[in-house]
């Protein structure tokens, strides 16, 4: 069973119906027995970095992530908020973030010249940087919705999975083990997102 992590923060009905549309059984879910019956994990997010972790921490949620995470190693993907919850620390707050991605989430930052948009809202193109069970056969040019404001920087060049340009390249999903991000909206990106999630769940 495919769980949505419930912590309060995010579009669950949005990633429940695109899975149902797919054939896919999923629930939405806080239980920590539930979780912990799940064999992958999606953690979606809109919003601030440190009211996630505050509603997270205080719901007794990481315990059990770690768990499925260190000791089960069950697929877990982060989407828009949730891929930037998996890394170590955010400059949006001040909160710790859960850590499984080594690197931290940064605010874009442009000079007033290139009269560029905060946030980086829209349709953008995404480009591959290695192989991975999540973005098999998925070729050529794939346009993926995006609407935030901060981006993720991998300590380890190596975790970049795929890279967008917005005023300069940034890290626009990652993959380490069993540890997948991506900073965009497969649930709001038709084909794209479709065949995303159906990898996701065969991985």
């Amino acid at each position: 069973m495919i769980t949505i992590i419930d912590y309060g923060m995010g579009n669950l009905k949005s990633i429940y119906n695109m899975l149902k549309h797919l054939g896919i059984d999923s629930n939405i879910s806080n239980n920590l027995g539930e979780i912990k019956q799940s064999d992958k994990i999606i953690l979606p997010g809109v919003g601030a970095f440190d009211n996630a972790m505050k509603n997270i921490n205080s719901m007794g949620l990481k315990t059990i992530l770690d768990t499925k995470v260190y000791a089960d190693k069950i697929p877990v993907l982060g989407i828009c908020l949730g891929m930037q919850l998996l890394t170590e620390q955010s400059e949006e707050g001040y909160l710790k973030g859960l850590g499984y991605i080594k690197g931290e989430t940064i605010k874009f930052s442009f000079p007033k010249e290139k009269n560029l948009k905060i946030p980086h809202m829209g349709w953008n193109s995404v480009s591959f940087l290695k192989e991975s069970l999540l973005t098999r056969e998925m070729y050529g040019e794939h346009r993926f919705y995006f609407v935030h404001s901060y981006h993720v920087v991998c300590k380890d060049p190596s975790d970049s999975l795929c890279k967008t340009f917005h005023g300069y390249d940034f890290t626009s999903a990652f993959s380490h083990n069993n540890i997948y991000g991506v900073q965009f909206h497969p649930e709001k990106s038709h084909k794209f997102g479709i065949k995303l999630f159906k990898n996701f769940v065969e991985l």
